[in-house]
């Protein structure tokens, strides 16, 4: 059946309700990636078949992900009547053992994480509510709104929870102009990094001259440990799906693109799944809704080259070229895809977009902070006790995210620094902490908003390695097409290396941070002009560190192999033999219950022994 109506649509919510809210149990596993890397296919297959041996009739519904990534295994189980209830850490036979006290008309606690709300069912009141949880508790759940609540392919669940409004309202009550218009109201700004103005990168995109027009989703995501756009296309495709549309209706475009790199492939299958069943139902296609407007998606996978995030080279890449930015302007919006003017938003932004006109302008304007309005969606990741998805109001402080949702550091460690925005971001300390999450804040701090990628260190963390592996990265990902982010970048990286095998000078320091600001400014595109972030910031908070291992030839982190050496202190070792078993090298002798002893000669300074040592014994000390 096609969908050419409010009506149709109506019709199409009633039956999502029915799926989201069955008279019987229903069941939802997390099955994104991370569910899936922790052991989720294993506990969604024994729900099936201890639902089939016990005969319990049960929707199990493979869903997202909720966020909370280091819980993973969740299961999430409602009994019609008796609540609903989160569990994580979930086992198959604790999905099996899960499955029989269903049947027994129990929900019971041992497992649980939280409770749900749901209202006029009898819920157990010594579990707290998901929304009370410390990681949850600060987070305003705009773009993550679905996430982990619905079955990402079921269009009807998508309805249910109020998709397709939105769209609905834009083509049937509202003209291009008062779309675009709305979403410049809202004050919603790039979250790709750069933070543009949406609705005037749209307005700039209708008014420029020349027909055809496009609009292309960025989800070409390549930070080191980030995995919001992933997310999202995994857990809520239809959001970006809808929210490309309007974007399209917005501009005039009739033609969208998905962009996303093949590295993701349950991303790319799921985004080509419910971009045909959108075709299917007619919210794809020609005449939307009997609106007169049409519009299609095309799917393209990417090589995986960090580069092409930047619009013009994801353009080329599109083109069938390779991945290469082009000087700017003119900026895509005037002339990008094969000439023709055309709009680049994140995934994350066109997510955002059916809430702005479904909600309204001005309830999304209220969120966040003067310039800075709405929610910013991060990764949270690194020596951090809490890890996983974040979303929160703009605005909140650096050790809001940190301490308060973070919980702080991994094992009760202090923290030390935070990078953000990937890596090209900059690395700010503890001290900077005080810090709103704004554009600006971020940017006058040496950092960037970037995509929402946020690392978390911690004082066993060396700043110098930090800067010269995020910095090896953006070398390894330059397309050598402009010099100074080709040789500069592996210029810093040179430099670098000699710092972190001892083989430093303080001259290098200068010519480090001259070389990071002739990159910064002479590079073609963002990717050069962002790369020395990491350099630079670390040289400015965390310089003393940098003149330890160049004038002290010492390691403060006691990180870089070049400048450590590992002692086991007699008085203190048992004889346990753990170092001796696990060193790679054989660089450990000693006999059962004495003192063991390194052959400095033969280590390699690999650190095994020290966090295996269960008594403390070994210590790192200053190279001698």
């Amino acid at each position: 059946m096609k969908i050419r109506t409010r009506s149709d649509l109506e019709s199409l919510r009633k039956a999502g309700l029915a799926s989201l809210y069955p008279p019987r149990p229903r069941i939802n596993v997390g099955m994104a990636t991370c569910g899936r890397a922790a052991g989720a296919g294993a506990v969604f297959d024994a729900l099936r078949e201890e639902a089939d041996r016990l005969g319990l009739e049960a929707a199990i519904v493979p869903v997202g992900c909720l966020g909370y990534c280091q819980q993973e295994p969740l299961v999430d189980v409602a009994l019609p009547g008796r609540g609903r209830v989160l569990y994580s850490h979930v086992t198959p036979d604790q999905a099996r053992a899960l499955l029989r006290s269903l049947a027994d008309g129990v929900l019971p606690e041992e497992g649980a994480l939280a409770r749900m709300r749901v209202e006029g069912e009898a819920e157990s009141e010594s579990l707290p509510y998901l929304d009370e949880l410390p990681f949850y508790a600060r987070q305003h759940k705009i773009v993550l709104r679905n996430c982990g609540l619905l079955d990402p392919m079921s269009i009807e669940e998508y309805v249910a929870r109020g998709g397709y409004a939105p769209l609905a309202r834009a083509l049937l009550d509202l003209t291009p102009d008062e779309v675009v218009d709305e979403v410049l109201r809202s004050g919603l700004r790039g979250r790709g990094g750069a933070g543009f103005p949406t609705g005037r990168k749209w307005r700039i995109c209708r008014d420029a001259p020349g027909e055809p027009k496009y609009v292309i989703c960025n989800g070409d995501e390549g930070d080191p440990g980030a995995y919001m756009d992933r997310t999202v296309l995994e857990s809520d495709p239809f959001s970006v799906i809808e929210g490309l549309t309007i974007a399209g209706y917005g501009v005039g475009a009739h033609q969208g693109y998905i962009y996303v790199r093949d590295e993701y492939p349950l991303a790319v299958e799921r985004v080509t799944q419910a971009t045909a069943r959108a075709e299917e139902l007619g919210l794809l296609g020609d005449d939307i809704l009997g609106s007169g407007f049409d519009f299609h998606i095309a799917i393209v996978r990417g090589a995986g080259a960090f580069v092409c995030g930047e619009e013009t080279a994801l353009i080329a890449s599109i083109e069938g070229g390779a991945g290469e930015p082009r000087p700017k302007p003119p900026f895509p919006a005037v002339s990008g895809l094969w000439g023709q003017p055309t709009v680049i938003n994140n995934v994350k932004t066109l997510a955002t977009v059916p809430v702005i006109i479904g909600k309204g302008a001005e309830k999304y304007a209220a969120i966040g902070t003067e310039g800075n309005a709405g929610t910013v969606v991060f990764s949270l990741v690194g020596k951090v006790a809490n890890t996983g998805l974040v979303e929160v109001p703009l605005g909140l402080t650096l050790r809001e995210m940190i301490e308060g949702i973070g919980g702080g550091g991994l094992d009760g460690r202090r923290v030390k620094a935070v990078q953000t925005g990937g890596p090209s971001g900059g690395c700010l300390p503890a001290e900077q902490f005080h810090l709103p999450i704004t554009y600006e804040s971020l940017t006058a701090a040496g950092s960037i908003m970037g995509s929402g990628g946020m690392v978390v260190m911690d004082e066993e963390t060396c700043m110098v390695d930090v800067a010269r592996y995020f910095l090896g990265f953006t070398m390894a990902e330059s397309c050598g097409k402009c010099t100074p982010c080709r040789d500069g970048t592996r210029h810093m990286y040179e430099i670098l290396t000699r710092i972190v095998e001892g083989q430093g000078t303080p001259e290098d320091l200068d010519d480090l941070e001259e070389v990071a600001h002739w990159v910064k400014e002479a590079s073609l595109c963002g990717l050069g002009q962002t790369a020395p972030n990491p350099v630079l910031s670390t040289l400015r908070y965390f310089r003393a560190e940098y003149e330890a291992h160049v004038q002290e030839k010492r390691c403060p982190a006691g990180v870089c192999r070049a400048l450590i050496r590992l002692v086991i202190h007699a008085d203190r070792c048992t004889g346990c033999g753990l170092c001796k078993r696990e060193c790679p090298v054989g660089a450990i002798s000693g006999e059962p219950k004495q003192p063991h002893v390194i052959d400095q000669t033969v280590c390699i300074h690999c650190r095994i022994c020290h966090d295996v040592c269960p008594v403390d014994a070994i210590e790192i000390t200053g190279r001698r």
